[in-house]
């Protein structure tokens, strides 16, 4: 996945080394020499990541990280610390300072890009949700307060095939108030989190690794644990099952023998980002309740697609899909306006059924909906509406006991960064209504002059 990487280190050699291996994988790089530099840089570019360097004249890397997290629009920026320091010490300070986790110099590369790919595929799920919150705010529905950093009072499930192991960790973990919870097989792990609601998974790691990586892959594939932090324990030689834990969902781990405060620091940061987002998601599903859903159908409505989009524009690329049923106004004519409605209900429920959590779809008027999909390039915005097309028109409406046929007609934009919304909108529109000219039922993309900043749907 590519991402914004900020690479800081006050020796240009460093620096030099990092940017080309990051720019080989395809990342973006900025480079910054200094703390004070990283911080204006952090806030100007807002990074997906920042590889911060310990040891470094007048502002060091663990002051850096602290002001980082203390303003709010750099503080859920995920922090590497690299640092040639191997002391536990230092790397609870830098834990307790708002770290991520610690590359060893020199930074091994697959470690390295293991790493960031966990750590993208978190922020990316919190960047979804912070997003929709903060176009909640725009809306004028005040957020809830942030959760407290004690953790006293979590929940957490450890697995160790070592009954004396899995009592070591759950003492230690106590020691912050949280309840924690032991199993030993991992089949039995499985069922306990499915069945609960935990805040942390610790998954102790024993020699082959085979059933407990398995299910760290397991938790993320089911709905009730996708989002629960994994912490793996592992030795030292078990570096490869590590890197493979990441690949499979694992979020942080810690090596044996287990040093006490480094656990419960890494334990504190994987609890605090889940409240966290579960904060975030609350604070989504009130503000839905409260302004921006759409009574008939359930779906966002037009007020917040747009607001959305908007958000969405001054960061990225996004495909805007606008689609209208066809001839719904016989619907209608022929059975009455409640079979109207309840064919705009399947609608919304066969599109809801057919996009990720991460995309938008919204009533944006009458028998006209919108799917706004994030960083989406052509083919697969071009795939996705192919695939709501033939969902909608595949099976019959079960309508007023008849079953009745129904298809749509989609227009589709890709609108690059900085694009207007009423640009965007317009693009899609026209490319809607030569899918309406060319037959219905089919899927029209929108050309360069179909984006124009029109008056069409101004909030």
């Amino acid at each position: 996945m590519t991402a914004r990487i900020l690479v800081v280190d006050d020796i240009a050699a460093n620096l030099r080394l990092l940017e080309a291996k990051l720019l080989n994988e395809y990342y973006d790089v900025a480079l910054a020499a200094s703390g004070p530099e990283a911080l204006a840089t952090a806030a100007r570019w807002s990074p997906d990541v920042i590889l911060l360097d310990v040891m470094m004249p007048g502002m060091d890397g663990y002051e850096v990280c602290r002001r980082l997290k203390e303003n709010g629009a750099t503080a859920h920026m995920p922090v590497v610390m690299i640092t040639a320091l191997i002391d536990p010490v230092e790397r609870v300070r830098g834990l307790e300072a708002g770290a991520d986790d610690f590359l060893s110099k020199p930074v091994d590369d697959a470690t390295l890009f293991a790493r960031l790919r966990a750590l993208l595929r978190v922020k990316q799920v919190q960047d979804a949700w912070r997003l929709r919150s903060d176009t909640a705010r725009d809306l004028g529905i005040e957020p809830q307060p942030d959760p407290s950093p004690s953790i006293e009072g979590a929940e957490v499930l450890v697995l160790s095939e070592q009954a004396a192991e899995a009592a070591q960790v759950a003492a230690i973990l106590g020691a912050d108030g949280v309840t924690v919870e032991t199993a030993t097989d991992p089949e039995v792990a499985r069922r306990i989190l499915a069945d609960g609601n935990f805040d942390l998974a610790v998954l102790c790691l024993p020699g082959e690794g085979g059933d407990v990586l398995r299910l760290a892959s397991r938790l993320r594939a089911q709905g009730a644990t996708r989002d629960l932090p994994v912490l793996l324990a592992a030795d030292v030689s078990q570096r490869g099952l590590v890197l493979r834990g990441f690949d499979l969902g694992a979020n942080d781990h810690v090596l044996r023998p287990i040093d006490p405060n480094e656990l419960r620091a890494r334990a504190r940061n994987q609890i605090r980002r889940k409240r966290y987002q579960e904060r975030l998601r609350a604070d989504l599903d009130r503000s839905l309740e409260m302004a921006v859903t759409d009574p008939l159908t359930g779906l966002r409505n037009r007020r917040y697609v747009r607001r959305h989009m908007e958000g969405v524009l001054r960061g990225t690329d996004a495909a805007v899909l606008m689609l209208d049923v066809d001839r719904f106004k016989s619907i209608n004519d022929n059975y009455g306006h409640p079979a109207g409605d309840v064919a705009l209900k399947e609608v919304a429920k066969r599109l809801k059924s057919y996009l990720r959590a991460a995309d938008v779809v919204a009533r944006y008027g009458g028998e006209e909906f919108m799917v706004v999909l994030t960083g989406a390039p052509t083919d697969y915005a071009t795939a996705v509406a192919e695939r709501l097309r033939l969902a909608i028109a595949a099976d019959p409406f079960d309508i007023a006991g008849l079953s009745l046929p129904i298809t749509a007609s989609f227009g589709l934009a890709i609108a690059t960064t900085g694009t207007g919304v009423n640009a965007a909108v317009a693009a899609a529109d026209a490319a809607l209504y030569r899918a309406k000219q060319g037959g219905r039922n089919r899927v029209e993309q929108a050309r360069q002059e179909d984006f124009t900043e029109g008056d069409e749907g101004k909030a």
